[in-house]
């Protein structure tokens, strides 16, 4: 199944919709404001908060907690060296490891588990609105990738200084 990641480009606070391909809109993020660290609330189309994105404060490279009811799902972070695309890693609770490899130009992602892809991050090029597309082959944890593919986004655009209209 396909999910869209939509940036909604005027609003006083940041915040993002997650649709399916159809369409319909399925989960809101939001920045909260005011925070010492940046946290991001994943909210549904009934007001219930399904997970948190908590980016550590004072971390020499980005790790970023997901959480849901409080308790830590996955540390997400970024690996230090490269030589051709951004690599992330994920680390679950129960132990599984995923890898999220890009490409040169940092517009494709494929997020593996022991070499099987899950999903397959595209960002557009030219799009008034930032948006991308997450195509998930698993579907019983839909949720989780397209909340790491909301995680590759901030990741790469706090990097790039762009912190104002993007995750």
């Amino acid at each position: 199944m396909r999910y869209l990641v939509r940036d909604r480009m005027f609003a006083f606070h940041e915040e993002a919709w997650i649709e399916s391909e159809h369409r319909e809109k399925l989960y809101r993020v939001n920045k909260k404001l005011f925070r010492l660290r940046t946290t991001f609330a994943f909210v549904d189309s009934r007001g219930t908060v399904v997970a948190s994105i908590v980016k550590k404060a004072f971390t020499f490279h980005h790790t970023i907690l997901i959480k849901h009811d409080g308790q830590v799902l996955a540390r997400f972070s970024k690996k230090n060296f490269k030589l051709f695309g951004d690599r992330f890693k994920v680390k679950f609770s129960d132990g599984r490891r995923l890898r999220i490899a890009g490409n040169f130009w940092d517009r494709e992602f494929d997020i593996q588990h022991e070499g099987t892809t899950l999903a397959h991050i595209s960002r557009r090029w030219f799009t008034l609105r930032d948006a991308y597309a997450v195509d998930v082959m698993s579907q019983q944890d839909a949720l989780l990738l397209v909340i790491l593919a909301v995680c590759v986004d901030h990741v790469l655009q706090d990097a790039k200084g762009e912190r104002l209209t993007n995750f």
